[in-house]
Formats: C-alpha cells, sequence, structure tokens
C-alpha cells in the first residue's frame, strides 16, 4: 500500500555511521532508521547475539518462560529503577500499554471514565490510542472519530495542568516526550517536569514518559530521564533497544508496577528469544561503553562543522534538542533539503515542517560528525543562494 513516500534509493549493507545503496554509492547515515540504530549498522555485538539465538531457538511465545527475555528485563529494570516490564514490537505498542495501564489504573481507584492528559506536539505513535494522544490533528482526520479519554495541554505550561486539575476529576496520568522529536525536536523545560512529578504525586497522577525516541543512550544518558532528573512511573521505549530488531517495552515502578495482571494485556511476538537477545546485547554495550557519553561530544563536532561551513546564519531560526537529537529550525522554503542531501551522500530528515532532524548513531567519529554538519550548512547554502538568485 502506497503509505510511504519513499525516497529514490535502495541500500543494501550499512557499517558504523555509513549506508551503502545497490550502486556501492557511500551514504554518511544523520537518521539513524529514525533514531533505531543507535549503534551504527552491523554491530558486531547485536549480529553475533541475534545469529547465536537464531541457531537455537527464535520463539515460543509468552505461554513459557524466556531467558533473554528475563535477563533484559533484569538489565533494564536495575538500570532504571523500573520494577516491572512488558514487552512488545514497537513504541506504539509500548504506549498503547501505557494507556491501558492507566486506564486501568483510574478504575482501579473507581474512576469510570479515566482521563489522560497529553500535550500539543506530541507523537506516541499511529495506532489508534497512539494516535488519539498525539498532537497533530492533520494525520488524525482520516481516522476520525478518535479515542476518547485524553485532554490536550500546551507544553510547558503548568499552570495549565493546575487548570485541568482544578475542572477534571478523572484524571489519572499524564503522558509526554521528555524530547518531542516528531513536534520539532523540543525538549521539555526541566523545572516544568519536576513540577509535573510533584503535582501527580500529590494527586496520585502517573508520569508516564515515552522515551521510544530519545532513550537508549541517544540524549548523553541511558534514559533522557536520568539526565533530566525527573523519575517516570511509566517508562515507554522501543526504536534503539533493538537497533533495527524490532522490540518495545512498557516498563512501570511502584503502584502502576502492581496494575496489570495475567490477561489484562498480552503479545505473541513480544519479548522474544531473537528480540531480547538483540536488546540486550544493546543495553550490555551502551552500559559497559557508557556510550551515551559521546552524544555531547558528536553534538559539538556536527554543530561545529555546521555554523563553520553556514554562510547565511540568519536562515536559521533554532538548534534544539538534547544529546544527538538535533532540531534545526530553518526560516526558507525546506522542500528540498532531505532530496539535495541525499544526493550529496547525506541522510537527514524534516519534521514539523521547517525543522532538519539529525539522529546520528552514537558511533560516529568526531569527523564524520563534522563532516555531516558542514554538509548539511552546504545544502541550505546552494538552496538559500538558489532562492536568492530566483528573487
Amino acid at each position: 500500500m502506497p503509505t510511504y513516500g519513499r525516497l529514490p534509493v535502495a541500500f543494501q549493507r550499512g557499517d558504523g555511521a555509513y549506508l551503502y545503496d545497490n550502486q556501492e554509492r557511500r551514504y554518511i547515515d544523520g537518521v539513524s532508521g529514525i533514531a533505531v540504530t543507535n549503534l551504527g549498522h552491523t554491530h558486531a555485538a547485536v549480529t553475533e547475539a541475534v545469529c547465536e539465538q537464531m541457531h537455537t531457538l527464535a520463539h515460543t511465545s509468552n505461554l513459557y518462560r524466556i531467558a533473554p527475555q528475563e535477563m533484559l528485563a533484569t538489565l533494564l529494570t536495575s538500570a532504571t529503577g523500573m520494577e516491572q516490564v512488558f514487552f512488545c514490537n514497537s513504541g506504539a505498542e509500548g504506549n498503547e500499554a501505557a494507556i491501558k495501564l492507566a486506564r486501568c489504573y483510574g478504575h482501579e481507584r473507581g474512576i469510570d471514565i479515566p482521563h489522560i492528559i497529553v500535550l500539543e506536539g506530541a507523537f506516541h505513535g499511529r495506532t489508534m490510542g497512539a494516535l488519539a494522544a498525539t498532537g497533530n490533528p492533520k494525520i488524525q482526520q482520516a481516522f476520525e472519530p478518535m479515542l476518547s479519554g485524553f485532554v490536550r495541554a500546551p507544553r510547558d505550561d503548568i499552570a495549565a495542568i493546575h487548570a485541568i486539575a482544578d475542572l477534571n476529576p478523572n484524571v489519572v496520568a499524564i503522558l509526554l516526550e521528555p524530547v518531542q522529536g516528531e513536534g520539532g525536536v523540543r525538549q521539555l523545560n526541566s523545572d516544568y517536569l519536576m513540577q509535573l512529578r510533584a503535582l501527580c504525586d500529590q494527586l496520585g497522577w502517573l508520569l508516564m514518559f515515552d522515551e521510544v525516541q530519545s532513550g537508549n543512550g541517544r540524549c548523553g544518558a541511558l534514559y533522557a530521564f536520568q539526565r533530566l532528573g525527573v523519575i517516570p512511573d511509566v517508562l515507554v521505549t522501543a526504536k534503539g533497544l533493538g537497533n533495527g530488531i524490532p522490540i518495545g517495552a512498557c516498563m512501570a515502578r511502584g503502584a502502576a508496577a502492581q496494575v496489570l495482571g495475567p490477561g489484562d494485556h498480552g503479545t505473541t511476538y513480544g519479548g522474544n528469544f531473537i528480540a531480547c537477545s538483540a536488546g540486550t546485547a544493546v543495553i550490555t554495550t551502551l552500559v559497559k561503553d557508557r556510550l551515551w557519553e559521546r552524544a555531547d561530544p558528536i553534538r559539538e563536532a556536527l554543530l561545529a562543522g555546521f555554523h563553520r561551513t553556514l554562510k547565511y546564519p540568519d536562515v536559521v531560526s533554532e538548534i534544539r534538542g538534547l544529546g544527538l537529537m538535533i532540531g534545526i529550525e530553518l526560516n526558507m522554503p525546506c522542500d528540498q533539503i532531505v532530496t539535495t542531501a541525499l544526493a550529496e551522500g547525506l541522510l537527514v530528515n524534516m519534521t514539523a515542517g521547517n525543522t532538519v532532524r539529525l539522529l546520528p548513531p552514537l558511533i560516529m567519529s568526531l569527523a564524520d560528525a563534522q563532516l555531516l554538519g558542514s554538509g548539511v550548512a552546504e545544502v541550505i547554502n546552494t538552496l538559500y543562494s538558489d532562492i536568492e538568485v530566483a528573487s
């Protein structure tokens, strides 16, 4: 089905921070499969773990104990302070689990119609529950009516949250991305998150973080909440957890960890032997090598190359993000940036209309980061120069 506007390139192999097309042309990967291959392409530890597991056992279902799943759950809970983990296949599924958990949590407290606060500009996935939580009317319209039970608030506006609390006794949780990805790579204010934590504690709400994109080392900590200093009750992750093998996880602690029981939720493939072997290799590698500590140096090198090469600094409205979630907002036409960059051997992405989103892998060299940054600047220089000539 034609659900993607695909670019005119087909890749046949990858190596670290590079991809090679079927003509053996090399591209610097500034997208990482949309924040998935945080360890780069064909990472040795992940490849070995998956191949070894494939030779032994691929799948039995969650009707039985799965040793790699238990191992990965132990690693995740030890590293995050969470207590329970539900494994699934994607970030959207992880958010669906969080939404179900929050509703069940509300019903246990006598709230017949539980509501979840979500933020403007949020993106939580394309399944029906996650889509309803997403703050993008454009992508919701074709699938209405949306699932009810969500209350939307402006980001970084604690007064708006207090106003909702005063008017709506059915609120049971807040679901948010600490760094909004599709919304333009916007980090939420740390003070705002701390105030949300205090309010949730006061009112008995669950604070739920969607770290599908910001997690697994991308933002300068294993999970962004650890860098921001605010601990959620529910933590959702996916994308970089499998480095290309589909896996998601919904983690919980405290009262949230005691909500779901047998029969409340399930999945056939989620947490299978292959996915959890990949996830274990990823988390083990990240923790052992503290690879998240590379996020800021790579970011600095990339932006140094960008600023050094950019001839028209006034076209940049703002540079945002945290670690290796980088958003460069432009005030010029952006419709040709991705294809022009592709022609120059650079993989970049646009989000929120006019924001160049860069999501390079944690294993990218500083030299390659500078090349990526300078290459993006050259693309902007070329396109802006063409606009100036045409006008």
